[in-house]
């Protein structure tokens, strides 16, 4: 059973969701823009939460998250989340491209920082929150564009699906809650700056060396590029081969002239790094 479409996390949660969804109006800046003028706005909650509770590490390459700090604005998470929850399809697909994508990314984050907090700290990894039968991706967790909606259907149906965005950068942005993932960043995405944060979320996760690194003839990278391989080989700016989206890093990955030639003409193999399941919490135990 759920209340308005979000997930049963007890009488307690359900009913400051409904109070939420009642005082929202007052609590989430607008900027003086309405939906239908664009999503304007619409993600400065989720902005300030982000700025507030993300911290970077390792360099910059990765981030931590204030899980705790995060509970305590519980109540500003969940009145952005009722916002998402109330565009409409076809306000939606009024706006651009990178605006959709943008809206969806941000969806997807920000509803797996809640679920996290739907048992947090009684977990260590987001997988914990899956059963013998399920997964944590495979749960409802709330209304999106009209439906019910899981992590999986947000990702591989609204924001992968049919290709729409042929955005393969998309994998550096969603966040999984895990050390294993690309960061989780510090700011929200916006739809006329989600270029510039797509290639900046890229370079950062190559640039990390405990995932991406050169051994003599052999590239490791991220379990990410197995998993989603066809992203990367679907002509994203003419990249049809795997080597050749990573040569296109070369700078990130530290690849010498002479490794990226050879990476691109074959003479270089590629394996992928294991994936750390861990919560990324910055409050490790």
């Amino acid at each position: 059973m759920s209340v308005r479409g979000f997930p049963k996390q007890g009488w307690g949660i359900a009913v400051m969701l409904l109070l939420v969804s009642m005082l929202s109006v007052f609590t989430i800046p607008s900027n003086g823009a309405t939906m239908e003028q664009g999503p304007q706005g619409l993600h400065e909650p989720w902005d300030a939460l982000l700025k507030r509770h993300v911290f970077p590490i390792d360099n910059g390459h990765s981030t931590e998250v204030d899980y705790a700090g995060f509970a305590q604005q519980r109540d500003m998470l969940t009145g952005y989340l009722w916002q998402l929850a109330s565009v409409t399809e076809a306000q939606f697909h009024g706006w651009s491209k990178p605006e959709q994508l943008a809206f969806l990314i941000n969806a997807y984050n920000a509803y797996t920082v809640e679920l996290i907090l739907s048992r947090y700290p009684d977990l260590s990894s987001i997988r914990d929150l899956g059963g013998f039968l399920s997964s944590p991706w495979k749960q409802d967790i709330g209304p999106l564009l009209g439906k019910e909606r899981t992590l999986d259907e947000i990702e591989h149906q609204l924001i992968r699906g049919k290709n729409k965005y042929h955005e393969p950068r998309v994998h550096f942005a969603v966040n999984c809650a895990s050390v294993g993932c690309p960061a989780l960043r510090e700011e929200a995405y916006i739809g006329e700056k989600l270029d510039r944060q797509l290639a900046d979320q890229t370079q950062r996760f190559l640039s990390d060396r405990s995932r991406n690194y050169i051994n003599d003839e052999t590239l490791t990278v991220s379990k990410i590029f197995d998993w989603y391989r066809g992203d990367f080989e679907m002509g994203w700016q003419g990249r049809t081969r795997l080597a050749d989206f990573l040569a296109l890093y070369h700078e990130s990955l530290s690849l010498t002239p002479g490794q990226t030639y050879a990476l691109v003409k074959g003479k270089i193999d590629i394996e992928f790094s294991d994936y750390d399941w861990s919560l990324n919490d910055v409050n490790k135990p």
